[in-house]
């Protein structure tokens, strides 16, 4: 894990990033404008709430992870949603989702107004995923649904 470095997205990162975005689409079967793609990337280069970070390894991208803080009804201080997160099929299993999830984990410790509490969800049929998830979080009780 020594050989992967996680940083700040940077506008140079678009292509690679862009590349990886369209990989994790693909993978939850989803199906976004440019628009909104150019809209995300410079939303996640600003100054607001939305924020991520690049695994690098020998000098090449091979994840991303995008996080947000916003306020909570049950708390005065702000809590961190990762909403999304994705490595190269080629590296996973060797700490890179690790790295960018502990990296969110730091955000989240140094942020002003936050609590350091961090949420994030997943299909229920990422099973490789969990695996990670179940050594690095608790799985909640709570059910998500969405507007039909």
């Amino acid at each position: 894990m020594s050989d992967i470095l996680v940083r700040k997205l940077a506008r140079t990162d678009k292509s690679a990033w862009q590349q990886h975005w369209a990989n994790y689409l693909e993978f939850y079967q989803q199906d976004l404008s440019q628009e909104v793609t150019d809209g995300l990337f410079e939303r996640l280069l600003s100054a607001g709430s939305h924020s991520a970070f690049v695994a690098e390894k020998q000098n090449r991208i091979v994840g991303f992870v995008h996080f947000l803080f916003h306020d909570s009804s049950w708390s005065l201080d702000q809590v961190c949603y990762l909403e999304d997160l994705y490595v190269s099929p080629e590296v996973r299993g060797g700490g890179v989702g690790r790295k960018l999830i502990e990296a969110v984990y730091t955000a989240a410790d140094q942020e002003p107004g936050a609590n350091g509490k961090v949420y994030w969800h997943t299909n229920q049929d990422n099973k490789r995923a969990q695996m990670l998830y179940d050594r690095i979080g608790d799985l909640s009780d709570y059910i998500r649904y969405v507007r039909s």
